[in-house]
């Protein structure tokens, strides 16, 4: 911890003096009450006569945290216990004392009180899980989970629509999703609208295995019973809607979401087991909340018997959910760093068989490498992206080391990996395969121009070699052909290839050379972007041909369409973007020309 002060008077220089003194004494109250042992503090006075400085340094170990919580220094040292030793810049974690509901959460909780009153029912109503979480913390939370200890959620909403028909209101449409043990759904689960929200209802369990299965036999149990076999234990808290009150059968629930920390309510190896996609929610809640794994959870979470049955029990739709909302989350890099550390990437990530080249340990490095430096590189720049793009764009950072990687599919056709991963392994909309490997194609394209931008030497483009021939411009109009093509094919995700090729932009290409200096590759992004803007380049997609298919068909006396008015749309979109203030008749001149031409020469 630094105290930093600094002065131009003799006064302030006695009260650094006397500051010195009042940290001394600091330090041996430290010492006294034995909050950390091993500790030290040191104070030193420093800095010419008219300019000092006080630094003061207090290194902890072995924090003890006897004062009670709700002091204020519990806050401040139990940051730098987190981060051996120095001050932590995270939010402390503040827990409510009670919940407060929302009115739109009251008239839900109310209509069901009024459907248990009405039937004269004894069943006991709880939200279970992330709401209670949630709202303990202070977060809106619109993902309500109704527990009922007697009885089915599909029959519970079958009263609702009874009740409500009672009253002359419309019925609601009910929802079933059936258990599936093989894929470690253990639960049926019944979804309604109550006032514009959709609530989830199921059954509160208890569950028997035998020796010779992994999938239990499912009952009706007790609240305590049912939050020992859930997830983790800050995910294990009920609210009581007939009492209004928070419950923590686990006794740990509360204790373990103040102090910060991931922990299962049972031994974490059989919990895992008996859900493997639970190491991937222990991940994403320890990313997203930013707090701390236990050890014996991250042995569990790399045990190679849970390794395998995340592979062979949980969907590959439930893994690439898990991933989507890390990857859209709020740190989304410390949750691919978990994966990463705890083995598990090409677990989640797994790649096809006999992949060329072959994926190595170096590029399970660089991967993680590669969106860490995206995130900070994204916040860098200061350019906003849309939920949408910011997604794709971690998601093509992170897969970038892999975009040139391939495999021969069943067809025996050579496909990406990448394009792999998304459809196979995280069962993910094809579109967003589609857009990655888009980003990854077009970053390369820019990448090759970034050099005449930033050099400013139009010639430099005469050594550009795509696919797409270009139509014969002066060298100063190029660059905007090119630049213009590119924004024309990846549209509004422009800024995301921009990004991923200022990201890219250093000169040995190599995996294992990536960190680089990042201010001047956020330099790179600003003067490209600002070049595209001054070409007048942005939303360059929407711009409507001078003259299309049929027209081109009339003016050049061809007998039909086909490749031939494709081959003249392609020069005439090339020659709008060279000469955007160019008029139809300009155009139409041009093009006879140029057709005059390739006649003459054929």
């Amino acid at each position: 911890m630094y105290f930093i002060l600094h002065s131009d008077s003799s006064l302030q220089q006695i009260f650094a003096a006397n500051f010195c003194v009042d940290m001394a004494k600091i330090s041996e109250k430290i010492t006294q009450l034995r909050w950390f042992y091993g500790s030290s503090l040191t104070t030193t006075f420093s800095g010419k006569s008219l300019v000092p400085v006080l630094r003061t340094t207090i290194k902890t170990k072995n924090p003890l945290f006897l004062f009670p919580r709700t002091q204020v220094l519990y806050t401040c040292c139990s940051a730098m216990s987190k981060t051996n030793g120095t001050l932590s810049s995270s939010v402390p974690v503040v827990v409510k004392e009670n919940i407060v509901l929302t009115d739109k959460e009251k008239q839900i909780f109310d209509r069901l009180c009024q459907v248990l009153h009405h039937f004269s029912l004894e069943t006991k109503l709880r939200v279970a899980g992330g709401w209670v979480r949630d709202k303990l913390l202070g977060k809106e939370c619109y993902d309500i989970d109704i527990a009922l200890d007697d009885m089915l959620g599909r029959e519970f909403c079958e009263k609702v629509n009874e009740y409500l028909v009672s009253t002359g209101e419309e019925t609601q449409g009910i929802g079933v999703i059936q258990s599936n043990p093989d894929q470690s759904k253990h639960l049926e689960t019944a979804r309604m609208r109550l006032f514009d929200v959709w609530i989830d209802f199921v059954n509160l369990r208890s569950e028997d295995y035998c020796e010779s299965s992994r999938i239990p036999t499912m009952q009706f149990g007790t609240a305590e019973q049912d939050a020992y076999r859930r997830d983790l234990t800050i995910n294990s808290l009920f609210y009581n809607i007939n009492t209004c009150s928070v419950e923590d059968f686990t006794g740990r629930g509360l204790d373990d979401l103040k102090s910060g920390r991931i922990v299962t309510p049972l031994p974490p190896k059989e919990t895992f087991l008996d859900d493997p996609l639970r190491v991937l929610r222990a991940i994403r809640f320890s990313a997203r909340f930013e707090f701390e794994m236990v050890g014996e959870l991250k042995l569990a979470a790399a045990d190679n018997d849970v390794k395998s049955a995340i592979s062979d029990k949980i969907s590959r739709e439930r893994i690439g959910h898990e991933v989507d909302l890390m990857v859209s989350g709020n740190q989304p890099t410390k949750a691919m760093d978990y994966i990463y550390e705890l083995g598990l990437l090409w677990v989640v990530f797994t790649p096809p068989e006999s992949c060329k080249p072959l994926i190595s340990k170096e590029h399970d490095r660089a991967c993680v490498q590669y969106i860490n430096l995206a995130w900070r590189h994204m916040h860098g720049v200061g350019s906003s992206l849309s939920d949408d793009q910011m997604r794709l764009y971690l998601y093509a950072s992170l897969l970038l080391p892999l975009w040139k990687t391939v495999y021969i599919d069943n067809k025996k056709k050579t496909v990406p990996v990448v394009n792999y991963i998304f459809r196979n392994s995280l069962k993910l909309k094809a579109s967003d395969a589609d857009d990655v490997m888009r980003l990854h194609v077009v970053a390369e394209k820019v990448l090759s121009l970034i050099p005449v931008v930033l050099s400013g030497e139009d010639e430099q483009t005469s050594e550009i070699c795509w696919e797409t021939e270009v139509i014969d411009v002066h060298p100063s109009l190029k660059l905007r052909i090119l630049l213009g093509l590119l924004l024309r094919e990846i549209k509004d995700f422009w800024r995301a290839a921009l990004m991923l090729s200022s990201l890219m932009y250093q000169k040995d290409s190599s995996v294992e050379v990536i960190e680089g200096d990042l201010e001047t590759k956020r330099r790179v992004f600003r003067e490209v972007e600002q070049e595209i803007l001054k070409l007048g380049l942005d939303k360059v997609w929407e711009i409507k041909p001078l003259i299309n298919g049929k027209d081109i068909i009339r003016l050049l006396e061809l007998e039909k369409g086909g490749p031939v008015v494709s081959e003249w749309q392609r020069k005439l979109v090339q020659w709008q973007l060279a000469y955007p203030s160019g008029t139809v008749d300009e155009c139409i001149d041009w093009m006879q020309t140029q057709a005059q031409l390739k006649r003459a020469r054929t």
